[in-house]
């Protein structure tokens, strides 16, 4: 059962999503707030998995609540906004949100990204990925060339949001190959798991 916890201060969206999410049997919302700072004391008084988080909110903005939760507890945060601003996307990623989707996308992407993220997946919608590429931090890129090219490849691929799954089946390899090439690049790159991968591609941020 995947715990969510929905958190905007616009109570039509928090009703609307936690209508939807009680639909999948395999949700749990264990609640939907209107504060980011209610939801950091719920992250570190109960066990979350995700968090799905407006950028903007009263008092504690989503970029200082993703900092605060991901460093003191363990749920992972997904960003689900109306703004696509360079910086603050930037600025959650860097601070360990683990997905960036815009308010426009069907319900059945945000069930689906919910999912992935609870996995330790990396998600972000393709209009978002197209304003991170090109702003690759420099030491990401220099320590890329330490990478094979299908290496280079596969962490595109990650920081995209694919599973190994769907890595496999694009580069008519094996999921064996992939999870191969995965542990690879984690060792060049001193990284533990694919979420940091994706970050790091994503901000150059360790």
């Amino acid at each position: 059962m995947i715990k969510v916890l929905i958190v905007d201060d616009n109570p039509f969206i928090t009703d609307g999503l936690s209508l939807i999410l009680k639909n999948e049997t395999d949700f749990s919302v264990i609640a939907a707030v209107n504060q980011a700072k209610t939801a950091i004391k719920i992250c570190q008084q109960q066990e979350i998995d995700v968090v799905l988080l407006d950028i903007r909110m009263p008092e504690v903005d989503g970029v200082a609540a993703t900092r605060e939760i991901t460093s003191s507890s363990a749920a992972k945060v997904l960003i689900l906004t109306t703004f696509d601003d360079d910086q603050e996307i930037h600025q959650v990623l860097e601070n360990g949100a683990s997905g960036y989707l815009l308010k426009n996308v069907p319900a059945k992407q945000i069930v689906a990204a919910i999912r992935n993220v609870a996995t330790g997946n990396f998600v972000a919608q393709q209009d978002i990925w197209q304003k991170i590429k090109p702003q690759l931090g420099q030491s990401a890129t220099t320590d890329l060339t330490m990478l094979t090219h299908r290496e280079q490849t596969i962490l595109a691929a990650i920081a995209a949001g694919l599973t190994n799954r769907q890595i496999a089946k694009q580069l008519f390899i094996s999921e064996g190959t992939v999870n191969n090439n995965i542990s690879s690049i984690l060792h060049k790159l001193e990284l533990k798991h694919r979420t940091q991968l994706a970050i790091y591609y994503l901000t150059g941020q360790r």
